[in-house]
C-alpha cells in the first residue's frame, strides 16, 4: 500500500466515520475534531480493517500518542510495512 493510498483511505475514514470533511493533516484531533477515547478505539478498528489484520497490544499502545492525521498516516504506513514483513502478524 503506497503512502498516497493510505492518505486517501485515512481521509475517507475521517469523512465517513467522524464527519470531518476537510481536516488539516496537522490539526490536533482532540482540539479541532473533538476526538475522544471512543473515537480513538473506532479509528483503531478502522485501521485494522484497512490493514486486514488485528493489531497487537504493543501496536495499539504505539498509537496512544497520535494527535494529528499526519501521525495517523505515518502510523498506518509503519503498521502496513510491519504486516508485509511479518507473515505471523496477519495470522492473529
Amino acid at each position: 500500500m503506497t503512502r498516497d493510498q493510505i492518505t486517501s483511505a485515512i481521509l475517507e475514514i475521517f469523512r465517513r466515520e467522524f464527519e470531518m470533511e476537510s481536516p488539516g493533516l496537522d490539526d490536533d484531533l482532540r482540539e479541532t475534531g473533538e476526538f475522544d477515547s471512543v473515537d480513538a478505539i473506532e479509528l483503531l478498528l478502522e485501521i485494522e480493517r484497512l490493514l486486514k489484520r488485528e493489531l497487537t497490544h504493543e501496536e495499539k499502545q504505539m498509537a496512544m500518542e497520535i494527535r494529528t492525521i499526519r501521525q495517523v498516516i505515518d502510523y498506518v504506513e509503519l503498521m502496513a510495512n510491519r504486516g508485509e514483513g511479518d507473515g505471523s502478524a496477519s495470522s492473529r
